[in-house]
């Protein structure tokens, strides 16, 4: 019943955004929504120009892009509706917010979990370095090594091959893995615990900590995850595997937890430039990659899609929930055996601006799941970013998940996984609403 009333919270704060704007504006209403979509169009196609182009042409784009919504805000201002277009704007934020609250199902989204035993010998690799020194800001070495685990802690200055150092600690006997670091260096060694078949541990000491995120646990205190030390449960989660170079030259393959991305941002990480000047290295390199002048040529394979020279393509281990205006933000689950698949292809400004106002549903972004995708290109050698690690792949790169291959150890009471809103849908917030209606004046009739 619930849902119910927050469906019709959205119609009610729906009406009333439209009715702000007609009662207070009249007809000037049609002209305040025409001249706000011009000035996102211009904002829209100035910054397709200001990143496809260079020199004057990029300072006039940049002028455009600043120019436009200020000339908007200007306009409303002078007609004295600056208030009239801000408070409907605010009533619509909060008609989609409740809307997209109503329609998240009533089912339990969450992975399956069951209790286990504690480990008797947990090893535990952190990274001092990770996350700007949260390993040495919570205390994780000493608290660990209070419950038991034998810590390894990486020494910064003298690179280490976590792997085998995950391998060599399975040797001597641990019964449990885990890593205090980023994701990239999780990857490899929730690949050695899904190698051995033994339970593995996150904790978030990263900087941006996605695997965590999406296994519900707390990112603003790793030291919290030590709990599945003395009170886990586990989960069964999908595996993703990278296979390069082709049967003639196939190398081993390479793990993630996230995802492996290809083309634009790809390259431009991959710029030895890139570490000391992000900014300005993105800002040259981009007018090139964006119009194709420079960068290999992708074809991808997802099952019956084809792309054909996309920009850029992002392949992730489960798919990231639709609800996410830029499908970068959570993955409801981690055990549904499909990779994701996101491939950006923007030829012209026009294009730049309709994937802007349509998201999803632009021309430009093409979204799908598939069991395995192939990356093929016309160059030997492709760069991508695998869980965030630069790297350079021969071609043809094949994606592809093991299905809940990685036994993880989470805490019994953790943050969890918030119920992930599907896109909005405003037909059924109304079927809802009224739905509830009928119900209602049925009962008065009996």
């Amino acid at each position: 019943m619930e849902r119910h009333w927050t469906a019709r919270l959205a119609l009610l704060t729906g009406t009333a955004a439209l009715a702000v704007l007609v009662v207070f504006a009249g007809l000037n209403s049609i002209l305040l929504v025409a001249v706000g979509l011009a000035g996102v169009v211009l904002a829209a196609a100035g910054a397709w120009w200001m990143l496809t182009h260079t020199g004057w042409r990029r300072a006039l784009a940049m002028a455009l892009v600043v120019a436009a919504p200020l000339a908007v805000l200007v306009l409303y201002a002078v007609a004295g509706l600056l208030w009239v277009v801000l408070l409907s704007l605010v009533l619509w934020a909060l008609a989609v917010s409740a809307g997209r609250a109503a329609l998240v199902e009533d089912t339990e989204q969450g992975m399956p979990e069951r209790s286990v035993r504690p480990p008797e010998r947990p090893f535990l690799i952190m990274n001092p370095r990770s996350g700007g020194g949260k390993v040495e800001k919570f205390g994780l070495v000493e608290k660990a090594r209070a419950l038991g685990a034998e810590v390894a802690v990486l020494d910064p200055d003298h690179p280490q091959d976590v792997a085998e150092l995950a391998r060599r600690a399975v040797r001597d006997g641990a019964d449990l893995l885990g890593v205090a670091g980023g994701d990239g260096t999780q990857a490899l060694v929730a690949g050695v615990a899904a190698e051995h078949g033994l339970p593995f541990v996150v904790i978030s000491a990263g900087t941006r900590n996605h695997f965590a995120m999406d296994l519900g646990l707390d990112r603003q205190d790793p030291s919290a995850c030590l709990e599945a030390l003395t009170d886990g449960v586990e989960l069964r989660v999908d595996l993703g595997r990278i296979d390069t170079g082709g049967p003639e030259r196939a190398e081993p393959g390479r793990v993630f937890v996230n995802n492996a991305s290809f083309g634009v941002y790809a390259a431009v990480v991959r710029s030895p430039a890139y570490r000391d000047d992000k900014a300005r290295t993105i800002l040259e390199m981009l007018p090139d990659l964006l119009t194709r002048h420079s960068g290999a040529r992708l074809i991808v394979r997802a099952g019956s899609l084809t792309l054909d020279d996309p920009q850029a393509v992002l392949v992730s281990n489960n798919p990231y929930e639709r609800g996410d205006s830029a499908g970068l933000g959570r993955r409801e689950r981690l055990d549904s055996g499909r990779l994701g698949v996101l491939g950006i292809g923007v030829g012209n400004a026009a294009e730049a601006t309709e994937l802007l106002l349509r998201g999803s549903q632009g021309r430009g972004l093409t979204t799908a799941t598939a069991r395995e995708v192939v990356v093929d290109a016309d160059a030997p050698v492709i760069p991508a970013g695998v869980d965030g690690e630069s790297l350079m792949l021969h071609t043809p790169v094949r994606c592809r998940l093991e299905p809940g291959a990685l036994r993880v150890r989470v805490p019994r009471d953790r943050p969890g996984v918030p119920h992930v809103a599907p896109p909005m849908d405003w037909r059924r917030v109304r079927r809802m609403a009224l739905t509830m209606g009928r119900v209602a004046a049925g009962r008065d009739k009996a």
